[in-house]
């Protein structure tokens, strides 16, 4: 196919630049043709004079076009081509494409072109061998990767549980190589790793309930904890969202429930397109138990997502002082249909919002009262999230960072 047939296809590409109404039409949606036009141009001369002839398809020239396209708009949206989207991780939400390593409990991201874990999940071989959140990747069995795309990183880091593999990190903080050893194996889920009482805080009894993700039995797991520390005379609680990626939006909204007046209106969407016009979720219509005691709800950096929702919800109603530091500003609603080629699309079309109106999006949840984190605090708070499982050689690995 040259220059003029495709040219040809432009009123197949912008059938309402001759005059369809449609309600999400930009206003300068009558470019479109001058524009596409010159990407074609383009196109062409780069099959044409380009020297590697093997790079020079269609296909894979369009979906690199595209794939620019989508990573200029946000850091949620992207065109998955074909190898990536048959690596997604099949027990991931649909909106969240993951390249996760589920028998070693770790997630990997791609940033200035290095491979680094994005989630190390708590409890699992990784964890307890001292990996940590944003270690970069470098090793695999004492070799450097054959490659940094992550369907391929992905697939060759998974292995049947039992069989040892070998990995080393970089830690850009201590600026130091770190190598271990670990197993593959079955990793329990668990949404709240850390509910009791606090001790040594007086006549007050204070609970601590740290949740690690927004999973489906979430909001069951935390009020059962609730339920048994109230027994003991709970009479304040400190809910700990420190580190919590998030997860499941309806989750979030049934924990709310446990806090918050029934039919509440904790979330809206707002956007452009026609997906984000939906009703603002509530809270359930019904309340098992009335909990009005005084509420601290701990974010970090790395609380996102959920975390942010349900933070700021309480934080507008005026429910819950917010303590630690800015969260991590994920607050936006995609979704993934598939393209022809099994390629796919996931397109941002909405921004959550609390009930005041304020979304987290790209700028996070500012705490009420703003607690400065060190590296060695969140160190630390790493420490304290392994100690009942971690091995001593591991325990006195990180008492020497």
């Amino acid at each position: 196919m040259r220059l003029l047939p495709l040219l040809a296809l432009l009123p197949l590409v912008f059938p309402f630049a001759a005059g369809e109404d449609l309600e999400a039409t930009l206003p300068d949606h009558e470019e479109g043709y001058q524009h596409v036009e010159r990407f074609i141009k383009i196109l062409e001369e780069v099959r044409s004079h380009h020297p590697d002839a093997e790079k020079l398809s269609y296909e894979r020239l369009i979906n690199h076009a595209l794939e620019g396209m989508l990573d200029s708009l946000d850091p949620f949206s992207a065109f998955y081509h074909p190898e990536t989207v048959q690596s997604f991780d099949p027990e991931a939400p649909e909106s969240e494409p993951q390249f996760t390593v589920a028998s070693l409990g770790i997630t990997l991201g791609k940033r200035d072109s290095e491979l680094y874990f994005a989630r190390v999940r708590e409890g699992s071989p990784a964890a307890l061998a001292g990996f940590l959140n944003g270690d970069v990747l470098r090793k695999k069995d004492g070799k450097e990767l054959p490659t940094l795309e992550l369907p391929a990183t992905t697939k060759a880091l998974n292995g049947p549980p039992g069989q040892e593999v070998t990995l080393t990190v970089f830690r850009k903080n201590i600026r130091r190589e770190f190598t271990a050893s670990l197993l593959h194996s079955v990793v329990k889920q668990e949404a709240l790793p850390d509910a009791f009482l606090l001790e040594n805080t007086g006549e007050q009894k204070i609970g601590y309930a740290r949740l690690a993700e927004f999973t489906a039995l979430a909001p069951q797991e935390l009020e059962s904890a609730l339920d048994e520390l109230e027994d003991k005379g709970l009479q304040s609680l400190i809910l700990d969202l420190r580190g919590n990626p998030g997860g499941l939006l309806q989750a979030s909204v049934k924990i709310l429930g446990l806090f918050l007046p029934p039919n509440t209106e904790v979330v809206t969407t707002q956007g452009r397109s026609p997906l984000a016009q939906t009703p603002p979720l509530k809270t359930p219509d019904r309340q098992r138990v009335k909990r009005e005691y005084p509420l601290v709800v701990l974010i970090d950096r790395n609380s996102a997502s959920a975390s942010e929702l349900v933070a700021g919800a309480l934080q507008d109603l005026k429910r819950a002082t917010i303590v630690g530091e800015k969260s991590y500003g994920k607050g936006s609603v995609q979704n993934i249909n598939g393209r022809d080629g099994g390629t796919a699309l996931r397109l941002t079309f909405a921004t959550y919002h609390t009930p005041s109106g304020k979304t987290p999006h790209l700028v996070g949840v500012s705490p009420d009262l703003s607690i400065e984190i060190q590296e060695n605090d969140l160190l630390n708070f790493e420490k304290f999230k392994i100690r009942k499982n971690a091995s001593p050689e591991v325990t006195s690995l990180l008492d020497t960072w």
